[in-house]
């Protein structure tokens, strides 16, 4: 049997070191997203992962929120975020600044996350959707990609939080891979 670490014994970094780390190449774009639940689980997860920031768009609810900190548990301290009113001018914005701009949604050519590869030297801005629309078709038709989570049951969606979750696993498994291949 294996013994549970306690939480000394993790090797977490504080807020600060969070803050100063090296982050990886993504950023989390929430669409409008209305469960503040969900906001505050895109945080913690973004914290998990080494994400640098969140953009909060549209009527995504922002921190200060006692909400959002309930499920964030604090990362919502150490994860960076600026609010946009409109989505389109945050990956307007993105675009401008480099991000290869993928959105979280099915789509008649969205790529299956399980056959979608990743780049070297790319960075990427991640849109996830409202919880009953989605993504805005607005923003797809500015996306360079769309990506699926395949699924197998009756529900045609997940809850964003789930997404968030598994798709930067997947990510950020890959980025490692592409940055370690060399030393393998």
């Amino acid at each position: 049997m294996s013994r549970k670490l306690k939480m000394s014994e993790l090797n977490r970094k504080s807020v600060i070191e969070f803050q100063n780390a090296e982050k990886f190449p993504f950023v989390v774009v929430l669409d409008n997203v209305r469960s503040l639940n969900n906001v505050g689980s895109a945080f913690r997860t973004c914290d998990a992962f080494l994400i640098d920031k969140i953009f909060l768009c549209g009527i995504t609810g922002k921190p200060p929120n006692a909400e959002i900190h309930k499920t964030a548990l604090g990362a919502e301290d150490s994860v960076k975020w600026e609010y946009f009113a409109n989505t389109l001018e945050a990956v307007t914005f993105l675009k401008n600044e480099g991000y290869k701009i993928i959105a979280l949604e099915q789509t008649e050519n969205s790529t299956s996350l399980s056959e979608y590869k990743i780049e070297k030297n790319e960075k990427f801005a991640l849109i996830f959707g409202n919880e009953v629309k989605g993504v805005e078709q607005e923003i797809i038709n500015f996306c360079d990609e769309c990506i699926e989570i395949p699924q197998f049951g009756t529900k045609h969606s997940l809850n964003i939080s789930v997404s968030v979750g598994i798709v930067l696993w997947e990510m950020i498994f890959q980025y490692r891979n592409l940055i370690f291949e060399n030393f393998v």
